[in-house]
């Protein structure tokens, strides 16, 4: 009988343990639910006046660039500078050999002198012919008073018919020559224009080769850099045929494509007299804002600027990055890109530790003192003291609860 209660008793015993550690357990503490913070950094705003970038990339052109021609053909005489050398004004640049160019200013001279000899011709031409058709009409008038008495000689069958025809044809001759010597007399104003004509001619081409003669030793008109070089001494060369160039060291000028957006802009400025200053991304040439070009295409307009100060190394057709200085705006803040979600919202951190969406106005970029880029915005949220979240948080949504990151010196949690 004991055996067959002996579980029943130990199974008791197991319940009446576990209800006594239940009713004296300890109670569990009271679980509250919190709301996480974000740690961010901010930034207080304060409004000021600042100048945005526009950067640009542009290529570098001599406009003032000379392309040397050869006057005159002929052979190279000599060219004492070479590809990119520099050179003072004065300097030779080529010359072509003097036995090519005498020939042709001889040639040129001898055509004047030969008109000039034509024209003493045609006066003395002239002269004899008004003196010897006074002689000649002389002797149309005898001719005539000849044909006269033939024909009474005839009626009175004194002279024969052959010595009538005889008298007709000597006063036809005479009337004849009369004619042609009037007619070269009244010639004499046409000729002589022609032959004046010719001549004013041969003496601008005269003019013209003895200039080119000289330009045969060609100086450099400014100092400057020699570059595209042709031709080596003894070369054969015609007329007009390119030889070097040469541009000034100075007058260099950048042209890069400017967004028609900003066009409008940095015109209104240029009108006001503004000086609008661009700066080589290496900071070794400044550029000056000069003008546009006076074509657009969709891409935008072509802003021409003229290098202020030395050169330092450039080149015509060298591709260099410029930041332009756009016209000053006031109440603008200059914030770090970190701060800007899309394409113009920023967060601002209220009175409540609490995220609050806002929208501004981009106006460009700009660089603080130690050079970081930062952008330039504008907007009526943005007030003095209010607190930019510069933290870029990939779950940032209006309302969302954030704390000030831990100052130096503060422990982390």
């Amino acid at each position: 009988m004991s055996k067959r209660l002996f579980p029943l008793i130990i199974l008791a015993l197991g319940v009446v343990g576990f209800l006594l550690l239940k009713m004296t357990r300890p109670e569990p503490p009271e679980v509250s639910a919190t709301e996480r913070s974000w740690r961010v950094t901010v930034q207080a705003i304060e409004p000021g006046t600042h100048t945005p970038l526009l950067p640009l990339y542009g290529q570098v052109v001599a406009p003032e660039q000379l392309t040397v021609t050869a006057t005159l053909a002929g052979r190279i005489e000599a060219r004492p500078v070479s590809e990119g050398e520099r050179v003072r004004a004065g300097e030779l640049l080529v010359a072509l050999d003097e036995a090519d160019i005498g020939p042709v200013v001889d040639q040129a001279e001898a055509q004047v002198a030969d008109l000039q000899a034509q024209l003493r011709a045609e006066d003395v031409r002239y002269r004899n012919d008004q003196a010897a058709i006074r002689s000649e009409r002389a002797i149309r008038d005898n001719a005539r008073r000849q044909l006269e008495r033939t024909e009474s000689l005839v009626t009175r069958n004194l002279a024969s018919r052959e010595d009538l025809e005889a008298a007709t044809d000597a006063l036809a001759r005479a009337e004849l020559t009369v004619s042609t010597r009037q007619r070269a007399i009244e010639e004499h104003p046409a000729r002589l224009q022609s032959l004046e004509a010719k001549l004013a001619q041969a003496e601008a081409n005269l003019a013209s080769i003895r200039r080119d003669a000289r330009r045969a030793r060609l100086e450099a008109p400014f100092d400057g850099v020699v570059t595209d070089v042709q031709v080596a001494p003894g070369d054969q060369v015609a007329r007009n045929e390119p030889l070097l160039s040469v541009y000034p060291d100075r007058g260099l000028e950048l042209r890069a494509r400017v967004p028609a957006q900003f066009r409008a802009e940095l015109l209104a400025a240029l009108g006001r007299g503004e000086t609008l200053v661009a700066h080589s991304e290496s900071g070794n040439q400044r550029f000056e804002l000069a003008r546009f070009a006076g074509t657009a295409d969709p891409a935008g307009t072509e802003a021409i600027l003229t290098l202020a100060g030395p050169a330092s190394g450039l080149r015509p057709g060298e591709l260099i990055p410029v930041l332009l200085e756009r016209p000053a705006r006031p109440e603008t803040v200059a914030i770090p890109f970190s701060a800007l979600y899309g394409a113009d919202d920023v967060y601002l951190m209220n009175g409540d530790d609490r995220m609050q969406r806002v929208s501004v106005q981009r106006i460009g970029e700009a660089r603080a003192s130690n050079g970081e880029r930062r952008l330039v915005v504008a907007g009526d949220a943005l007030t003095p003291g209010a607190r930019l979240i510069t933290t870029h948080l990939p779950n940032a949504v209006t309302g969302l609860k954030v704390e000030l990151a831990e100052r130096p010196g503060e422990p982390s949690p």
